[in-house]
């Protein structure tokens, strides 16, 4: 008992002079481990008879108690030592920006596309959205695109094998015989469900994903287009003019923009315009700004528009004799390309987060009118 009793007194001493949680442990297996002293005490208790087993087995059980206590004591104390060390040791200075974590951004196109909203918002527009798998009917047939039309190539479009019930019945202009199927080759089919849907007047766009069979580097089979349409009385190309302007204008973040309207051919408007700008070239990039025949200057086409085909109207159930209006179409992608600097239109598809993490935009960025709509992160 004398020995048991100096061993624990022993053990106890260097528990207590343990000066780190490693040494702490090293004591704990000395004693308490599967091969510890008093572990071996334990099992000597298998060896004596009943009442010496009686007799001494209390003394052993109390020894390891103590131990353990003193064991877990002392680790308390370690461990409460070693935080106030380390927070003696460690300042943080809270005038100090957060460290920035990994986030994600917003692509230029669902940017510009959010723009696009704000800005004809403000001039009363609505935003119109529809199908992305339209049939041929609302694509070409309402849009006064006959059999014969180029656009209507299997090399131009994407057809399904499928078709679905007509759908010029609705404004009484066509029996309900079953559709070709293709993905939208514009938002123009927008145009037409709201004409259809709602009636005159209207004034609306429609952004949104289009697909042709094309890829290079200023083209890709998916992109994007923003169309916008105003049905009302005595609308004329007057407006037009001025509404494109004007957006220009906000979008651009610049007074000088300078349109040039170009007669052209589209069977869906007539008379119908392409859209030219006035830009410069500077460091190798093209700025919109300025009157396209100044020095340095010249013209660039940024869409097609004009004042709505009195036949369009017909399909969609509306009298031409009472109402005219004008479209106009552009593409988010270009028009995304030439405000902030980029050059190759396949980039905007390929994912690479080092491309985004330079040209896309934070989620707190949100395009106003008041702040700038373009406010770069």
């Amino acid at each position: 008992m004398t020995d048991l009793t100096s061993r624990k007194d022993e053990a106890l001493r260097l528990i207590q002079g343990a000066s780190s949680l490693a040494e702490l442990d090293e004591q704990r297996v000395a004693a308490l481990g599967k091969k510890g002293w008093v572990s071996l005490e334990l099992k000597s208790l298998g060896g004596m008879s009943p009442e010496e087993r009686q007799e001494a087995a209390p003394a052993i059980q109390a020894v390891r108690g103590e131990i353990a206590d003193a064991i877990a004591a002392k680790k308390d104390a370690l461990e409460q030592a070693e935080l106030e060390a380390q927070l003696a040791s460690e300042t943080v200075d809270l005038t100090l920006p957060a460290p920035e974590s990994p986030r994600g951004s917003i692509h230029p196109v669902s940017q510009v596309m959010d723009e696009l909203a704000e800005i004809f918002a403000d001039l009363g527009f609505a935003v119109a959205t529809g199908p992305e798998i339209e049939d041929d009917w609302h694509n070409f047939t309402a849009l006064n695109m006959d059999e014969s039309h180029p656009a209507r190539a299997m090399h131009d479009t994407f057809y399904f094998p499928d078709t679905a019930a007509g759908a010029g019945a609705a404004s009484g202009n066509e029996a309900a015989d079953p559709k070709r199927m293709l993905l939208r080759t514009h938002t123009s089919p927008v145009q037409i469900r709201s004409m259809v849907e709602q009636g005159a007047p209207i004034r609306l766009i429609a952004p949104g994903r289009v697909y042709r069979s094309d890829s290079d580097a200023t083209h890709t089979p998916m992109f994007h287009q923003v169309e916008g349409l105003v049905i009302d009385r005595d609308i004329h190309l007057g407006h037009l003019k001025w509404t494109l302007e004007t957006f220009f204008k906000a979008f651009f973040e610049r007074e000088d923009i300078v349109l040039r309207l170009r007669p052209s051919y589209f069977p869906f408007t007539e008379p119908s315009v392409e859209v030219d700008v006035g830009y410069s070239n500077e460091g190798g990039r093209r700025v919109v700004g300025g009157h396209g025949d100044d020095d340095g200057h010249d013209w660039m086409e940024l869409g097609g528009s004009g004042m709505v085909n009195p036949r369009v109207l017909e399909f969609a159930g509306i009298d031409p004799k009472e109402w005219q209006g004008f479209a106009f179409g552009l593409g988010i992608d270009r028009i995304a390309m030439l405000k902030y600097g980029m050059n190759d239109l396949r980039a905007f598809f390929d994912g690479d987060p080092r491309w985004l993490k330079h040209y896309g935009f934070s989620p707190f960025d949100q395009p106003t009118l008041s702040a700038g709509v373009g406010v770069r992160p």
